[in-house]
């Protein structure tokens, strides 16, 4: 970093450029102690536990509390979500699960429904084979690059919805208080956990999963502050396995809300205490970082909840509407918009330049990268290769199994990344030097897959050759989710999957 940029400096000044990591005002995170000393800035009690100031926050949070922006995303979330189950659904690891969920424990009674087949299971095995659609199907949401709250948040809020005879109100209420805590939970800590070989999705996804059932589920404040603590005992995912990831988070889930529910007793501080979540799996809990996307090693626990109700970290939340690593959406676009603004042609490319956020370059963290996005050949399915998309096509599909044009394969070689400490995630700037002399730039904001729920519909749409339902089903879903706030049962939309 540049001397005298601390970690406050970097969020300002790339908030007056647009907005660092997605937000178009300071983190909750990033300015949590401040907010934290200001009279009437959280709901919380800073005396309490990490595990109760959410609880109690998460129990008194009601659907008049959340902003309209917030309720936009939680629908366009919601939409995505569905939308990539049933894309997974098509898919050999789709199909698997639901094989393995139905063939143990279809039928069974009090069970929920496996989304696109129809059939039930227990809420864990529903869950379970409803994230793997999800996964399998790619349309995920991101946040902060390498976590993907939906894939087990939006399975676990919906088995509750069912259980319960959930409305819309009640369904987004639970999404996005398990959004919220999850994502609070996560923000700064999310490259050093990674460093240490925990995948960061799945350790912190069982939070908000288990939150968002919890509140679905009307859970009191000491159950919540137990189901908590004892996701911190199920809470797991290794970088070298690979093999599971959300799923089971969402699994571990509904058990660590069913055992709350029976009354189970979890530490108090579970999560801060000396041998508690943050000790194990971050290494220490006073906040010492091993990497971070902003280039401050140094963060606060305390700073965890300051704010909750006011400032929205789940409006962070991204659309990662290209089936490949986060990181490369952006290339797509933004290298696509550059070309539409200079009419900018493949045939008058020399060579393209990307400046991006040295992390990017280094997935899934410096500290053993399978891949360096910036050195060697470039490969199909590389930062290199979907840049070149963009200027190639404009665009990426949403389908699998579409061909390589031959000018992509071609234009990646000459395509150049550039890692840097100063640049926010998902915000590539963007070179093309053309064969005439000339270059032109584009600056990403890290926004550009931020978007209302009208825009959502708009970009979605193009799944629908791929999915098992027909359009008129799909328009449905979509109907619904624009709706959802006004429907008696929030579970509509998990039949609306069954063709």
């Amino acid at each position: 970093m540049k001397a005298g940029l601390t970690r406050r400096s970097l969020l300002q000044s790339a908030f007056a450029a647009g907005g660092l990591l997605g937000i178009g005002a300071a983190s909750p995170i990033a300015l949590g102690a401040r907010r934290a000393q200001r009279s009437g800035a959280s709901r919380t009690d800073p005396a309490a536990s990490l595990s109760r100031q959410f609880a109690r926050w998460v129990v008194a949070l009601r659907y008049e509390d959340l902003p309209p922006e917030v309720v936009d995303r939680a629908k366009g979330l919601t939409l995505h979500n569905l939308a990539s189950a049933l894309l997974g659904s098509q898919l050999p690891a789709g199909r698997d699960a639901i094989e393995l969920v139905t063939a143990e424990e279809a039928g069974v009674p009090n069970g929920v429904t496996v989304m696109v087949n129809g059939r039930t299971a227990t809420k864990a095995g529903a869950v379970f084979a409803n994230a793997e659609l999800m996964l399998a199907g790619g349309k995920w949401d991101t946040f902060r690059m390498l976590t993907h709250p939906g894939t087990c948040i939006i399975p676990c809020a919906f088995a509750a919805a069912e259980t319960e005879e959930a409305s819309g109100r009640d369904y987004i209420v639970g999404m996005v208080a398990g959004y919220e805590v999850m994502q609070r939970m996560a923000a700064d800590f999310i490259p050093t956990l990674m460093a240490r070989g925990f995948h960061a999705g799945p350790v912190f996804g069982i939070f908000g999963a288990a939150v968002a059932a919890a509140k679905v589920m009307r859970l009191s404040e000491d159950e919540l502050t137990n189901t908590i603590g004892l996701c911190a005992n199920l809470a797991g995912g290794n970088l070298e396995s690979r093999g599971l990831r959300e799923s089971a988070a969402a699994r571990n889930a509904m058990l660590a809300v069913a055992l709350a529910r029976q009354g189970r007793q979890a530490g108090e501080a579970a999560l801060e205490g000396d041998a508690g979540f943050y000790h194990a799996y971050a290494g220490n809990n006073r906040g010492d970082l091993t990497y971070s996307f902003v280039g401050d090693t140094r963060t606060s626990l305390d700073a965890l909840t300051a704010g909750l109700g006011e400032e929205w970290l789940f409006l962070e939340t991204l659309y990662r509407i290209y089936s490949t690593a986060g990181y490369n959406i952006a290339h797509v676009d933004v290298t696509a918009q550059l070309c539409e603004e200079h009419d900018i042609r493949y045939e008058d490319v020399d060579r393209v330049e990307a400046v991006v956020n040295w992390l990017e370059t280094q997935y899934p963290s410096p500290a053993f990268p399978v891949r360096r996005e910036d050195l060697g050949e470039a490969t199909v399915g590389s930062t290199r290769y979907h840049t070149a998309y963009g200027v190639v096509r404009r665009g990426l599909p949403l389908l699998p199994g579409a061909p390589d044009p031959p000018e992509v394969l071609d234009l990646m070689t000459r395509v150049t990344i550039i890692p840097s400490h100063e640049m926010t995630l998902f915000g590539p700037r963007i070179t093309i030097f053309t064969k005439d002399g000339r270059s032109y730039t584009k600056q990403a904001t890290g926004r550009e897959f931020i978007w209302d729920f009208d825009e959502e519909v708009r970009r979605i749409g193009d799944v629908v050759p791929g999915i098992p339902i027909s359009a008129a089903q799909f328009e449905e879903i979509v109907a619904t989710c624009r709706d959802l706030d006004r429907a008696d049962r929030a579970d509509r939309l998990v039949r609306l999957t069954v063709p």
